[in-house]
Protein backbone atom coordinates (compact mmCIF):
# COMPACT_ATOMS: atom_id res chain seq x y z
CA UNK A 1 0.00 0.00 0.00
CA UNK A 2 2.91 2.35 0.76
CA UNK A 3 4.30 1.95 -2.64
CA UNK A 4 1.27 3.17 -4.04
CA UNK A 5 0.67 6.62 -2.12
CA UNK A 6 4.67 6.91 -2.93
CA UNK A 7 4.23 7.05 -6.65
CA UNK A 8 1.25 9.38 -6.22
CA UNK A 9 3.09 11.84 -3.95
CA UNK A 10 6.24 11.17 -6.86
CA UNK A 11 3.43 12.16 -9.66
CA UNK A 12 2.44 15.33 -7.84
CA UNK A 13 5.65 16.33 -6.42
CA UNK A 14 7.23 15.76 -10.30
CA UNK A 15 4.49 17.98 -11.23
CA UNK A 16 5.33 20.62 -8.90
CA UNK A 17 8.48 20.87 -10.18
CA UNK A 18 7.66 20.86 -13.72
CA UNK A 19 5.80 24.20 -13.54
CA UNK A 20 7.96 25.64 -11.04
CA UNK A 21 11.45 24.82 -11.82
CA UNK A 22 11.33 24.12 -15.65
CA UNK A 23 11.99 25.99 -18.98
CA UNK A 24 8.45 25.11 -19.53
CA UNK A 25 7.39 27.71 -17.23
CA UNK A 26 8.33 30.91 -19.19
CA UNK A 27 4.68 30.50 -20.51
CA UNK A 28 3.42 29.57 -17.22
CA UNK A 29 4.71 32.33 -15.47
CA UNK A 30 3.10 34.59 -18.28
CA UNK A 31 -0.02 33.85 -17.55
CA UNK A 32 0.15 33.63 -13.44
CA UNK A 33 -3.79 33.49 -13.27
CA UNK A 34 -3.63 29.43 -14.56
CA UNK A 35 -2.46 28.61 -10.94
CA UNK A 36 -4.00 31.42 -8.68
CA UNK A 37 -7.05 29.67 -6.73
CA UNK A 38 -10.53 30.90 -7.05
CA UNK A 39 -13.33 29.90 -4.84
CA UNK A 40 -14.99 27.10 -5.85
CA UNK A 41 -18.52 27.17 -6.36
CA UNK A 42 -21.56 25.99 -7.61
CA UNK A 43 -23.14 27.72 -10.72
CA UNK A 44 -26.33 25.84 -10.98
CA UNK A 45 -28.04 22.29 -10.58
CA UNK A 46 -24.74 19.93 -9.80
CA UNK A 47 -22.70 21.76 -12.17
CA UNK A 48 -19.75 23.82 -10.02
CA UNK A 49 -16.64 25.44 -10.86
CA UNK A 50 -13.30 23.50 -9.00
CA UNK A 51 -10.78 25.60 -11.33
CA UNK A 52 -8.26 28.34 -10.99
CA UNK A 53 -8.26 32.18 -11.87
CA UNK A 54 -7.46 31.21 -15.51
CA UNK A 55 -7.93 27.95 -17.08
CA UNK A 56 -11.83 26.57 -16.14
CA UNK A 57 -12.67 23.23 -14.50
CA UNK A 58 -16.30 22.08 -13.53
CA UNK A 59 -17.45 19.21 -11.42
CA UNK A 60 -20.65 17.51 -12.04
CA UNK A 61 -22.18 15.45 -9.71
CA UNK A 62 -24.27 12.63 -9.28
CA UNK A 63 -25.18 10.12 -6.75
CA UNK A 64 -23.45 8.04 -8.43
CA UNK A 65 -19.93 9.93 -8.76
CA UNK A 66 -18.49 12.72 -10.32
CA UNK A 67 -17.57 13.65 -13.64
CA UNK A 68 -14.71 16.63 -14.42
CA UNK A 69 -14.27 18.56 -17.37
CA UNK A 70 -10.11 19.60 -17.96
CA UNK A 71 -7.49 18.76 -15.78
CA UNK A 72 -5.51 21.45 -16.38
CA UNK A 73 -1.65 21.80 -15.41
CA UNK A 74 0.42 18.88 -13.85
CA UNK A 75 0.83 21.33 -10.88
CA UNK A 76 -2.94 22.28 -11.11
CA UNK A 77 -4.39 18.59 -9.49
CA UNK A 78 -3.85 19.57 -6.16
CA UNK A 79 -5.86 22.90 -6.56
CA UNK A 80 -9.00 20.98 -8.03
CA UNK A 81 -8.66 18.18 -5.58
CA UNK A 82 -8.50 21.19 -2.60
CA UNK A 83 -11.38 22.50 -4.78
CA UNK A 84 -13.55 19.62 -5.35
CA UNK A 85 -13.04 18.85 -1.62
CA UNK A 86 -14.24 22.17 0.13
CA UNK A 87 -17.08 21.72 -1.78
CA UNK A 88 -17.99 18.96 0.41
CA UNK A 89 -17.42 16.13 -2.24
CA UNK A 90 -14.90 13.37 -2.46
CA UNK A 91 -12.15 13.36 -5.01
CA UNK A 92 -11.94 9.92 -5.33
CA UNK A 93 -15.65 10.16 -6.33
CA UNK A 94 -14.84 11.52 -10.00
CA UNK A 95 -15.19 8.62 -12.03
CA UNK A 96 -15.23 9.73 -15.22
CA UNK A 97 -12.72 12.72 -16.69
CA UNK A 98 -13.40 14.66 -19.84
CA UNK A 99 -11.36 17.61 -21.98
CA UNK A 100 -12.20 20.61 -24.02
CA UNK A 101 -8.74 20.05 -26.14
CA UNK A 102 -5.08 18.10 -26.01
CA UNK A 103 -3.19 21.04 -24.62
CA UNK A 104 -0.94 20.65 -21.91
CA UNK A 105 -2.94 23.70 -19.80
CA UNK A 106 -5.89 21.57 -20.17
CA UNK A 107 -5.29 18.40 -19.60
CA UNK A 108 -1.51 17.96 -18.65
CA UNK A 109 -2.79 17.11 -14.92
CA UNK A 110 -4.61 14.41 -16.37
CA UNK A 111 -1.66 11.26 -15.45
CA UNK A 112 -1.87 11.99 -11.70
CA UNK A 113 -5.95 13.01 -11.31
CA UNK A 114 -6.46 9.30 -13.23
CA UNK A 115 -3.67 7.50 -10.70
CA UNK A 116 -5.48 9.19 -8.08
CA UNK A 117 -9.21 8.88 -8.99
CA UNK A 118 -8.98 5.86 -11.12
CA UNK A 119 -10.97 8.35 -13.23
CA UNK A 120 -12.46 7.01 -16.80
CA UNK A 121 -10.33 9.14 -19.12
CA UNK A 122 -12.81 10.00 -22.55
CA UNK A 123 -11.37 12.07 -25.34
CA UNK A 124 -12.59 13.21 -28.69
CA UNK A 125 -11.84 10.54 -31.40
CA UNK A 126 -9.31 13.13 -33.26
CA UNK A 127 -7.54 13.64 -29.78
CA UNK A 128 -6.54 10.55 -28.73
CA UNK A 129 -3.66 10.27 -31.03
CA UNK A 130 -2.12 13.67 -28.85
CA UNK A 131 -3.42 12.98 -25.65
CA UNK A 132 -1.70 9.29 -25.53
CA UNK A 133 1.82 10.74 -27.07
CA UNK A 134 2.03 13.27 -24.19
CA UNK A 135 1.19 15.85 -26.93
CA UNK A 136 4.04 14.45 -29.67
CA UNK A 137 1.46 14.40 -32.29
CA UNK A 138 -0.18 17.65 -31.80
CA UNK A 139 -0.34 19.45 -35.34
CA UNK A 140 1.90 22.53 -33.87
CA UNK A 141 3.18 21.96 -30.71
CA UNK A 142 4.70 18.59 -30.89
CA UNK A 143 8.33 20.04 -31.32
CA UNK A 144 7.93 21.82 -28.46
CA UNK A 145 9.15 20.40 -25.77
CA UNK A 146 7.17 22.75 -23.31
CA UNK A 147 4.26 22.29 -24.58
CA UNK A 148 4.21 18.03 -23.66
CA UNK A 149 2.98 16.32 -20.95
CA UNK A 150 2.46 12.69 -19.43
CA UNK A 151 1.45 10.38 -22.24
CA UNK A 152 -2.37 9.28 -20.59
CA UNK A 153 -3.78 6.18 -21.72
CA UNK A 154 -7.47 7.17 -23.22
CA UNK A 155 -10.08 4.38 -21.92
CA UNK A 156 -12.50 5.69 -24.21
CA UNK A 157 -13.02 7.66 -27.71
CA UNK A 158 -15.75 9.76 -27.75
CA UNK A 159 -17.00 10.89 -31.48
CA UNK A 160 -19.43 13.59 -32.33
CA UNK A 161 -22.30 13.78 -30.74
CA UNK A 162 -21.54 11.36 -28.10
CA UNK A 163 -23.23 10.99 -24.67
CA UNK A 164 -21.55 11.04 -21.59
CA UNK A 165 -23.80 9.30 -18.95
CA UNK A 166 -23.62 9.13 -15.41
CA UNK A 167 -25.60 8.97 -12.41
CA UNK A 168 -28.77 10.71 -14.16
CA UNK A 169 -26.68 13.72 -15.83
CA UNK A 170 -25.98 13.62 -19.26
CA UNK A 171 -23.30 15.44 -21.16
CA UNK A 172 -22.95 15.91 -25.42
CA UNK A 173 -19.99 16.06 -26.78
CA UNK A 174 -19.66 18.71 -30.25
CA UNK A 175 -16.67 18.00 -31.99
CA UNK A 176 -15.22 21.73 -32.86
CA UNK A 177 -12.26 21.63 -34.45
CA UNK A 178 -9.61 23.88 -35.35
CA UNK A 179 -7.89 24.50 -32.47
CA UNK A 180 -7.20 21.27 -32.08
CA UNK A 181 -8.43 18.56 -34.38
CA UNK A 182 -10.56 16.68 -31.74
CA UNK A 183 -11.48 19.89 -29.72
CA UNK A 184 -14.88 19.46 -27.67
CA UNK A 185 -17.42 21.79 -26.73
CA UNK A 186 -19.88 20.14 -23.94
CA UNK A 187 -22.78 20.96 -23.63
CA UNK A 188 -25.77 19.80 -20.77
CA UNK A 189 -29.14 20.96 -19.39
CA UNK A 190 -29.03 22.05 -15.69
CA UNK A 191 -32.17 22.98 -13.54
CA UNK A 192 -32.29 25.63 -11.34
CA UNK A 193 -35.17 27.68 -9.46
CA UNK A 194 -37.27 25.44 -11.00
CA UNK A 195 -35.69 26.70 -14.52
CA UNK A 196 -33.83 24.27 -17.55
CA UNK A 197 -31.12 26.38 -18.52
CA UNK A 198 -29.04 24.93 -21.51
CA UNK A 199 -24.85 25.25 -20.82
CA UNK A 200 -22.42 25.63 -23.27
CA UNK A 201 -18.61 24.96 -22.63
CA UNK A 202 -16.41 25.92 -25.26
CA UNK A 203 -13.61 24.29 -26.16
CA UNK A 204 -11.38 27.05 -27.89
CA UNK A 205 -12.00 28.80 -30.76
CA UNK A 206 -8.71 31.27 -30.72
CA UNK A 207 -6.48 30.72 -33.95
CA UNK A 208 -3.00 30.86 -31.91
CA UNK A 209 -0.13 32.62 -32.74
CA UNK A 210 1.82 30.63 -35.49
CA UNK A 211 -1.22 28.95 -36.67
CA UNK A 212 -0.74 28.32 -40.51
CA UNK A 213 -4.93 28.31 -41.67
CA UNK A 214 -3.66 28.01 -45.36
CA UNK A 215 -1.06 25.37 -46.83
CA UNK A 216 -0.76 23.58 -43.58
CA UNK A 217 0.78 20.54 -44.50
CA UNK A 218 0.21 19.14 -40.85
CA UNK A 219 -3.42 19.91 -40.68
CA UNK A 220 -4.37 20.33 -44.27
CA UNK A 221 -8.25 20.78 -43.60
CA UNK A 222 -7.47 23.44 -40.41
CA UNK A 223 -9.20 26.29 -42.03
CA UNK A 224 -12.08 23.95 -43.20
CA UNK A 225 -12.39 22.86 -39.78
CA UNK A 226 -12.64 26.22 -38.17
CA UNK A 227 -15.64 26.97 -40.27
CA UNK A 228 -17.63 24.07 -38.96
CA UNK A 229 -16.33 25.02 -35.76
CA UNK A 230 -18.12 28.16 -36.02
CA UNK A 231 -21.06 26.63 -37.77
CA UNK A 232 -21.64 24.18 -34.49
CA UNK A 233 -20.82 26.70 -31.89
CA UNK A 234 -23.81 29.33 -33.18
CA UNK A 235 -26.27 26.37 -33.90
CA UNK A 236 -25.88 25.17 -29.96
CA UNK A 237 -28.80 27.11 -28.18
CA UNK A 238 -26.88 28.68 -24.88
CA UNK A 239 -28.41 29.85 -21.80
CA UNK A 240 -25.36 29.66 -19.39
CA UNK A 241 -21.79 30.66 -21.51
CA UNK A 242 -18.72 29.01 -19.84
CA UNK A 243 -15.42 28.00 -21.72
CA UNK A 244 -12.03 26.54 -20.91
CA UNK A 245 -10.76 29.67 -19.98
CA UNK A 246 -12.65 31.82 -17.58
CA UNK A 247 -11.82 35.21 -19.75
CA UNK A 248 -14.06 33.30 -22.07
CA UNK A 249 -16.94 33.81 -20.49
CA UNK A 250 -15.90 37.09 -18.00
CA UNK A 251 -15.82 35.08 -14.78
CA UNK A 252 -13.79 37.75 -12.55
CA UNK A 253 -16.43 39.94 -13.36
CA UNK A 254 -19.94 37.32 -13.46
CA UNK A 255 -18.01 35.89 -10.32
CA UNK A 256 -19.08 38.89 -7.64
CA UNK A 257 -22.87 39.42 -9.62
CA UNK A 258 -23.40 35.78 -9.14
CA UNK A 259 -22.67 36.24 -5.11
CA UNK A 260 -25.31 38.64 -5.40
CA UNK A 261 -27.88 37.56 -7.69
CA UNK A 262 -27.14 33.46 -8.28
CA UNK A 263 -27.13 31.80 -11.45
CA UNK A 264 -28.94 34.41 -13.57
CA UNK A 265 -25.39 36.46 -13.48
CA UNK A 266 -23.85 33.57 -15.87
CA UNK A 267 -27.06 33.67 -18.06
CA UNK A 268 -25.43 35.29 -21.01
CA UNK A 269 -27.01 34.55 -24.26
CA UNK A 270 -26.25 37.78 -25.95
CA UNK A 271 -22.59 37.72 -23.98
CA UNK A 272 -21.93 34.22 -25.48
CA UNK A 273 -23.32 35.65 -29.56
CA UNK A 274 -21.29 37.97 -29.52
CA UNK A 275 -18.32 35.88 -28.09
CA UNK A 276 -18.68 33.66 -31.11
CA UNK A 277 -19.11 36.50 -33.55
CA UNK A 278 -15.95 38.35 -32.29
CA UNK A 279 -13.85 34.78 -32.91
CA UNK A 280 -15.59 34.29 -36.03
CA UNK A 281 -14.32 37.76 -37.61
CA UNK A 282 -10.78 37.43 -35.68
CA UNK A 283 -10.32 33.88 -37.90
CA UNK A 284 -11.48 35.14 -41.07
CA UNK A 285 -9.38 38.45 -40.69
CA UNK A 286 -6.09 36.18 -40.06
CA UNK A 287 -7.59 33.89 -43.34
CA UNK A 288 -7.52 36.88 -45.71
CA UNK A 289 -4.06 37.69 -44.20
CA UNK A 290 -2.46 34.58 -44.75
CA UNK A 291 -4.44 34.06 -47.73
CA UNK A 292 -2.43 37.71 -49.59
Amino acid sequence: MWKKYLALWLILAGAFVTVVGSPGNVYAQANADWTEPFPPFRIAGSLYYVGSKGLATYLITTPQGHILINSDLEASVPLIRASVEKLGFKFTDIKILLISHAHWDHNAGSAALKALTGAKYMVMDADVSVVESGGKTDFQYGNVPTSLYPPTKVDQVLHDGAKVTLGGAVLVAHLTPGHTKGCTTWTMKVQEDGKTYDVVIVGSPNVNAGYKLVNNSAYPQIAADYERMFRVLKSLPCDIFLGAHGNYFDLETKYPAFQQRGVTAFVDREGYKKYVSDKEQAFRAELAKQKN
